[in-house]
């Protein structure tokens, strides 16, 4: 069974900084590339970063670029997400989620895990 946890939001100032966890199992954490998505208070869901299976690769939405840096430990089967310089808007629900085809098809699932609330407030 495929599982993500997430971990490690808080309350925190403008300004500050937070580090998010993803645990994963049940699947082969190191083939898969891993991603982060928020979800602000009556907004919808908003991607924000995503690092290659081989972690050579990442990728920021503009809203978070130069901000954040996404990473991952394939011994841990886990990826993280740093957040540096807060801001009052990055307030929301973040959820790691992992794309996976299903085998035998050209279809690809996305699983979620429950997410970590991130409240920036001064």
């Amino acid at each position: 069974e495929v599982q993500l946890v997430e971990s490690g939001g808080g309350s925190v100032q403008p300004g500050g900084s937070l580090r998010l966890s993803c645990a994963t199992s049940g699947f082969t954490f190191s083939n898969y590339a891993m991603s982060w998505v928020r979800q602000a208070p009556g907004k919808g869901l908003e991607w924000v970063s995503i690092i290659r299976e081989t972690g050579t690769s990442t990728l920021y939405a503009d809203s978070v670029k130069d901000r954040c840096a996404i990473s991952r430990d394939d011994s841990k089967n886990s990826t993280y997400l740093q957040m540096n310089r807060l801001k009052l808007e990055d307030t929301a629900v973040y959820y790691c989620k992992v794309a996976i085809q299903a085998p035998g098809t050209v279809w690809s699932y996305d699983y979620w895990g429950q997410g970590t609330q991130v409240n920036v407030s001064s």
